[in-house]
């Protein structure tokens, strides 16, 4: 065996390593967190990972439906005043209790604007303090979902924080640390023990919960496993207990196999592209003086010439809905009527690209992950294909999710692919964070293709405060209507998300892909 071979499974082997008791969950998918600052990045696997040791005012129980957390209780005192209740006797994991300056900390924390979590304070300008245990929400107008919004706005120990020169939030674009990076002062049901970069993360019980444990699992070890081959072997070696990443290809294998048992399920998370519409030039690009993708009619040329049934039938084994909206089934303001993608049309494409003064097509860079999506580079390896067809030569740019995300957090690209789940369940939180002018503020903050439409814009602003559930959903509806003929953004697929297990595991699925260990069990 080759030295590199040798080197490789010796560092699986490490990663893997447990102890050996029942009461171990060893979870492996193929992504790792970007950071343990729970105010620095908006990425799924991160706020999986940290949901387990920081917590929010609000959290959804096992059916998605909002109930109290950090929080005991909440009366409106007007539309715009929203007193919470603090729950008393809660400790962070250094043994100090929680008080209503922690809330207050983390709120000013979480609206720096060098991280992305800002989508979930929108709409409140300020937070008071009543007393030690009672704070009061200031909102800057009426606020339709602010329970779901804040489930994912985390508290922070301020003590530790300023202990630990870690008040600011790390810049993870500028490729920044701080103390919060690689260290964790929650509340949560688990305390982080170690996170070893594309290794290991460790997390073990917290005793001192103020919540009921009704599980069995004391100590976790998640690994992310980048190769499908090596994680599916994992899987059925029993290295691992639980993949929540299943190559499509073995899906059909592992659902056959006595020993292990899978849970399906769909994702609340919809693939796609983001070609950069506002620069007046693309940075990565053959055509100088201008911006191709500026012209809705290019836009149209590369969405129609993507054969998404065949990326659903051949890449993804049919675990895959082809998508015409940005919203995913599940969330609210999805339609299936107006959720249909364009039909593939490649000498439409043609035309298209020649009317906007292309007839030859152009050249561009196309940035994606190959670490974090269910087939992620596979899928736009063969978008790079089908644009070929209508003469778009695209570079193609596949790495890590972490270098991956600082390019496109520092608008160093021209065109990339993601996916976004939405946390809320309700589609504003899409409009406001992908569709929505960028400012320094929530709206627009993780709009990195530079997308500026005025209806969207007067839209997404008006649902925010909107309380008539008619009228809201209406403007949902339009915004979502004009996002999708305007092809500000072009939709890939819906994904779909089975999890493999022993058979002595036993979870809820999450359609966010987020596993919690507060709801898992091990024999």
């Amino acid at each position: 065996m080759k030295l590199s071979a040798l080197l490789a499974a010796a560092v699986l082997a490490s990663a893997l390593a447990a102890p050996s008791q029942a009461q171990t969950l060893r979870w492996a998918a193929q992504n790792d967190i970007l950071t343990m600052d729970p105010h620095s990045q908006n990425h799924a696997t991160t706020n999986a990972i940290l949901m387990h040791a920081y917590e929010g005012l609000t959290r959804y129980n096992a059916k998605y439906e909002v109930e109290p957390s950090l929080a005991t209780k909440w009366t409106y005192i007007s539309p715009t005043q929203v007193r919470f209740e603090l729950r008393k006797g809660v400790k962070f994991h250094d043994g100090s209790p929680l008080t209503a300056d922690d809330v207050i900390f983390s709120f000013g924390r979480i609206k720096q604007p060098q991280g992305t979590m800002q989508i979930y304070v929108t709409g409140i300008s300020d937070i008071k303090k009543i007393d030690d245990h009672t704070i009061d929400l200031m909102l800057s107008a009426p606020n339709p979902i602010l329970l779901r919004n804040i489930i994912d706005f985390r508290i922070m120990s301020k003590a530790w924080a300023e202990k630990n020169r870690t008040t600011n939030v790390q810049d993870y674009k500028a490729k920044e640390e701080n103390f919060s990076s690689r260290n964790v002062m929650g509340t949560g049901s688990y305390k982080i023990t170690g996170w070893m970069p594309e290794q290991k993360i460790t997390m073990s019980i917290n005793n001192d919960w103020w919540d009921k444990h009704t599980n069995n699992v004391k100590e976790v070890v998640y690994t992310p496993i980048k190769s499908d081959p090596t994680r599916v072997a994992a899987l059925l070696s029993g290295d691992v207990d639980m993949l929540t990443d299943i190559p499509t290809q073995d899906v059909a294998r592992l659902r056959n196999d006595p020993k292990l048992k899978i849970v399906d399920g769909p994702e609340v998370r919809t693939i796609y592209l983001a070609p950069d519409i506002g620069s007046p030039e693309l940075k990565y690009s053959n055509i100088k003086g201008k911006n191709p993708f500026a012209d809705k009619r290019v836009r149209q040329a590369l969405s129609m010439a993507i054969d998404r049934e065949a990326i659903r039938r051949n890449i993804m084994r049919g675990l895959a809905i082809p998508a015409g909206l940005m919203v995913a089934p599940g969330v609210n303001g999805h339609a299936n009527d107006i959720d249909m993608p364009p039909k593939v049309d490649v000498e439409g494409a043609k035309k298209l690209l020649a009317e906007a003064g292309y007839p030859d097509g152009f050249e561009v860079r196309f940035n994606a992950p190959n670490n974090r999506y269910v087939n992620d580079e596979e899928i736009a390896q063969a978008i790079v294909a089908m644009w070929a067809r209508i003469g778009v030569k695209a570079q193609l740019m596949a790495e890590n999710m972490a270098t991956f995300s600082q390019k496109f957090q520092n608008f160093d690209s021209s065109l990339y692919m993601l996916g976004w789940g939405v946390a809320t369940y309700d589609a504003q939180y899409m409009i406001q964070s992908l569709a929505r002018t960028r400012t320094s503020g929530a709206d627009g903050n993780f709009n990195f293709s530079k997308v500026s439409d005025p209806v969207v814009d007067r839209l997404a602003d008006a649902m925010k405060s909107e309380t008539d559930v008619a009228k809201r959903n209406a403007m949902i509806k339009e915004a979502l209507v004009r996002i999708k003929d305007e092809v500000l953004l072009i939709p890939l697929h819906h994904q779909m998300r089975p999890w493999a297990m022993k058979a002595g595991v036993s979870t809820v699925h999450k359609s966010d892909d987020r596993p919690e260990t507060r709801f898992t069990s091990v024999k």
